[in-house]
């Protein structure tokens, strides 16, 4: 007769543990969990370089959702967390799950849209009329709904304007980074949001314009944060790795390259960098 296992022993499964990384013997490897729009942008090209040829460290680079790379990092599986969802971050922070969480840069988020303009949203100041237009319309929209950084606000602004787009036949679904929505976006002729970077570092290839921009709801902040090996007995947390990465990020040097980045091949800087300043004074 085969034994049942206790009801409590069902309802609380053992903890998942950290998946292990592979990682070089020599503890040069540091395993950065960013955001795609740090990828997508072409930032991560020119900053990874740059810090293995001073420090010394290789960096394996995992490029996902801000959700999935806390998520990472809250299981031990990367070393440094670089992310842009400020409260997400805080609570992450909280947790106990990094050593200190330092503000690097900030952009801005953008509405995007098919340059024939549907919903008539161009010119409008506030986000809320805009996405009631869009809701109004039926305009399709394209969400990523993949718990980012982008989506999260997202969700919070359609919060903030008093609508559920979800489930609606023009509110459409990627489930894929900014890049692969922004494609999609363009095909299906429809709205979405869009970090200002990834957008720009992608514009050549699209149709999709910039519909609504320059709202203060729309800041983008990024910030850097250790992983912190208290929290990971027995996994292989490079913390100083992770520790030199974060301050790699905030030095003099890494923040000038990161505020002339973009200027040759767009004409403007695609980040703010904001080493040393506090959210509050963050596009102030």
């Amino acid at each position: 007769m085969t034994a049942v296992a206790p009801a409590a022993a069902l309802m609380k499964p053992a903890a998942p543990s950290p998946t292990p990384v592979p990682r070089n013997p020599a503890g040069t490897d540091v395993i950065l969990a960013t955001t795609t729009s740090t990828q997508d942008s072409g930032l991560l090209d020119v900053l990874v370089p740059l810090f293995e040829q001073r420090s010394g460290y290789r960096v394996k680079t995992i490029s996902v959702g801000t959700g999935a790379a806390l998520a990472l990092g809250a299981r031990g599986e990367a070393d440094v967390v670089l992310v842009h969802a400020p409260e997400a971050e805080k609570q992450w922070m909280a947790q106990g799950n990094g050593t200190e969480r330092v503000l690097v840069m900030h952009n801005d988020f953008v509405i995007v849209g098919p340059p024939e303009d549907p919903a008539a949203i161009k010119g409008e100041k506030a986000i809320a009329a805009a996405l009631k237009k869009i809701a109004d319309k039926g305009a399709t929209w394209v969400s990523r709904d993949d718990n980012s950084g982008t989506d999260q606000l997202e969700k919070q602004i359609w919060k903030n304007a008093g609508l559920t787009p979800k489930g609606q036949a023009w509110y459409l679904i990627s489930g894929q980074g900014m890049g692969a929505t922004l494609t999609l976006a363009d095909q299906k002729n429809a709205y979405t949001i869009s970090d200002r970077a990834t957008y720009l570092a992608r514009k050549g290839a699209l149709r999709t314009v910039i519909a609504l921009e320059g709202a203060r709801e729309l800041l983008n902040i990024y910030s850097v944060m250790p992983v912190s090996p208290a929290k990971f007995p027995g996994v292989p947390v490079n913390a100083i790795g992770g520790k030199a990465f974060a301050a790699f990020m905030v030095a003099t040097e890494t923040q000038r390259v990161i505020g002339d980045f973009g200027r040759d091949k767009y004409g403007q800087a695609l980040f703010v960098p904001d080493a040393g300043k506090s959210e509050e004074t963050v596009g102030g």
